[in-house]
């Protein structure tokens, strides 16, 4: 079996790694939009799929692994920041607050798609202005969705509370991956 990461994130390719498993990242162009009504429980499984499908056909002997991760927060979905100003409204909007993290991933063969999700809930303490500002300046967390990464500066000084993986937080369920790529 040829596992295939499509996925450039730095994060992902760590954790497949440290999994064990030898894997080739390719690129997929794709947009990711969602669709208006989609349940927020639903998006990071959609957008999963939807890079599944965008990719070309496999060969027999490969598999892909897409994933995608959402943060939400009050009913709404926090997605990658788009500029600095951005990112510190998000980050303020989960200042002693719990939101969820969805990881959906979609493992694609020639004869079979696997399309999971896991949730998490974190709960942050108070971030100060200053915090914020520190954080977003030194780690530009703007290829992160809800503009931060739980293995950084914020995720170890501000996160009290998880509920769930600490892996799905980090963009990869490894648990679920594991499980599936080892029945196939």
């Amino acid at each position: 079996m040829k596992l295939l990461l499509a996925s450039q994130s730095p994060r992902r390719k760590e954790l497949l790694s440290s999994l064990g498993f030898d894997f080739e990242v390719v690129k997929i162009d794709c947009e990711e939009i969602l669709p208006g009504n989609i349940k927020i429980g639903e998006a990071a499984a959609y957008l999963s799929e939807l890079k599944a499908e965008a990719f070309r056909e496999l060969a027999n002997d490969e598999v892909l692994l897409t994933a995608d991760t959402v943060v939400a927060i009050d009913s709404k979905i926090l997605g990658k920041p788009k500029d600095m100003n951005e990112a510190k409204h998000m980050l303020r909007s989960l200042s002693g607050k719990i939101h969820q993290v969805y990881t959906g991933i979609t493992i694609k063969s020639v004869s079979k798609i696997w399309t999971e999700t896991d949730v998490a809930d974190v709960e942050f303490d108070e971030i100060t202005d200053d915090e914020i500002e520190y954080y977003v300046q030194n780690y530009k967390p703007f290829d992160k969705a809800g503009s931060y990464g739980i293995q950084e500066w914020l995720g170890m000084a501000k996160i009290s509370k998880l509920n769930g993986s600490f892996y799905t937080i980090m963009g990869l369920p490894t648990h679920l991956v594991y499980k599936i790529l080892k029945e196939i």
